[in-house]
């Protein structure tokens, strides 16, 4: 165990020397979070108005209004996300090969490829759907949802650079990333925990730590110190996660790097990128 920390410890370190490089791949990730906040934020009102949130879609054509309102907020959230994701492996990759990206850069290879994003936004709502509707069976179902998901979430973490690099439809590039994980990592594979192990214990931390933070702030019996400790708080939970997403997006890129020639580039060592999957 001490040894896999250490291994996503170096993970992190070494995605983080190429965010250091190329200090504008974290423009990425913020237009991601400030995007998905805008498409949830313009889901809330229909949401409300078919029940979905309130729980009074009860009537069949009220259920079929919230799954077609639930279909639709997963396609728009997931195009947003994958486009996003593909301007940061994109621009990723190109720091990785020895280039010198830009966000230009980034966004120009997500629009080139924005119908096969577009396509795989649809897969992974339809998928989405099957799971939420799997989770709803009870115990058993929560379970058979996790292991599936677990193992869709494997299949299709090449997916964003394979669009990027082999310019392939959606359904070739989630049979060519599942090819090349298990030609790398063998037949039966599972997810290690890599740089989100790192980011978790940090997430776990900065939690904790801000709990006597607002206690503090109380404290002071003014509802101003109150209010600037929360949101001291909030901004540094927020900032935790872009740099996460900034990280995981540079190391899966590196990841692909190493799959398709052997080489993950001089920011990571071979021996790392190797632990990115492990047997059964």
């Amino acid at each position: 165990m001490f040894q896999r920390i250490q291994n996503s410890w170096a993970l992190v370190k070494a995605s983080w020397a190429v965010l250091r490089a190329d200090k504008e791949l974290i423009v990425f990730p913020i237009v991601s979070a400030i995007a998905a906040i805008i498409v949830t934020l313009s889901f809330i009102v229909p949401f409300v108005a078919t029940g979905v949130i309130t729980g009074f879609a009860d009537d069949s054509a009220s259920r079929i209004t919230t799954f077609v309102l639930g279909f639709l907020f997963y396609l728009v959230q997931y195009t947003v996300i994958f486009y996003c994701n593909t301007a940061l492996i994109g621009a990723a990759l190109i720091r990785l090969r020895g280039g010198d990206p830009t966000v230009r850069d980034g966004f120009r290879i997500a629009s080139q490829h924005f119908g096969s994003i577009i396509g795989y936004a649809l897969i992974s709502s339809t998928v989405g759907m099957i799971l939420r509707s799997i989770r709803e069976r009870g115990i058993l179902g929560q379970i058979a949802a996790g292991l599936f998901g677990l193992a869709w979430n494997v299949a299709t973490y090449l997916v964003v650079p394979v669009l990027v690099i082999e310019n392939v439809g959606p359904m070739e590039a989630i049979k060519r990333s599942t090819a090349l994980l298990k030609k790398t990592w063998g037949e039966q594979i599972v997810g290690n925990l890599g740089i989100g192990a790192v980011f978790g214990l940090l997430f776990f931390a900065l939690f904790l730590l801000g709990l006597p933070l607002i206690a503090l702030g109380a404290s002071t019996g003014s509802a101003a110190i109150i209010v600037l400790m929360i949101l001291v708080w909030i901004m540094a939970m927020v900032f935790l996660g872009l740099i996460s997403s900034a990280l995981s997006g540079i190391y899966t890129a590196a990841v692909y790097q190493y799959v398709a020639t052997g080489n993950p580039g001089t920011y990571f060592d071979q021996d790392q990128i190797k632990n990115a999957f492990r047997p059964k």
